[in-house]
């Protein structure tokens, strides 16, 4: 039998790509917290500002910042070890979806495909679930480790898209980031953005629709 179809305009949505954390998680904060630690250590001031024009605009590394004042490679990388570690430490203190989250996916469930495509590392992706509940409403999820190119690249909707075996215009992207958003648009895909308190001033002007909740995805498809 045909699943069902929802609506967004006059296309038939049969998929739905969902970004990770902003959207269905609230650790962005985290992230942050644990990049500005590491960072402050090697003398390194990281603001808010900062981190939202170069991770969630411009899809880049914080850790740039030390690498513009040249320390090297093997430095670098033992700083993102250990950001990933105090980061972990975060995150296992316990996640929660943001709300609304479990009750439209719910919903949604069994009406279209949906996948999760982010850009975390499958280490902290499942850390963060351990306790979700929400992943039984997903077909598949693409995490860091499956793809080369990260967002705003638009490999990691490119692989979704692969993945569902779907055309273009029945996909759909819930997005929150500018540099998600690029990544959406870059793979040719329609995307409605939730804004939060990190992207709130973001430019979303490529959006199919800015959104005041995830409670709204429902309104948007009916």
């Amino acid at each position: 039998m045909e699943p069902d179809w929802v609506i967004l305009s006059d296309i038939m949505i049969k998929a739905i790509f969902w970004d990770n954390d902003g959207v269905l998680v609230d650790t962005e904060p985290l992230y942050f917290k644990a990049t500005r630690e590491v960072l402050a250590e090697a003398g390194i001031p990281l603001s808010a500002e900062q981190f939202i024009r170069i991770s969630l605009q411009e899809g880049r590394s914080a850790f740039d910042l030390a690498r513009d004042r040249g320390m090297p490679a093997d430095t670098l990388e033992a700083m993102r070890r250990e950001r990933n570690r105090r980061y972990a430490a975060l995150l296992g203190e316990g996640i929660a979806p943001l709300p609304g989250v479990a009750e439209t996916l719910s919903t949604l469930h069994g009406r279209c495909q949906m996948a999760i495509v982010t850009s975390c590392l499958q280490e902290h992706f499942e850390i963060i679930h351990r306790h979700t509940g929400i992943l039984q409403y997903f077909d598949f999820i693409l995490t860091r480790e499956h793809y080369r190119h990260t967002k705003p690249h638009p490999e990691p909707y490119l692989s979704a898209l692969n993945r569902s075996g779907l055309a273009r215009a029945q996909c759909l992207v819930i997005e929150d980031t500018e540099r998600g958003l690029q990544a959406a648009d870059a793979a040719g895909l329609a995307c409605a953005v939730i804004p939060n308190a990190l992207t709130a001033q973001g430019d979303f002007s490529k959006a199919c629709r800015v959104l005041d909740g995830i409670h709204q995805v429902l309104d948007l498809l009916d």
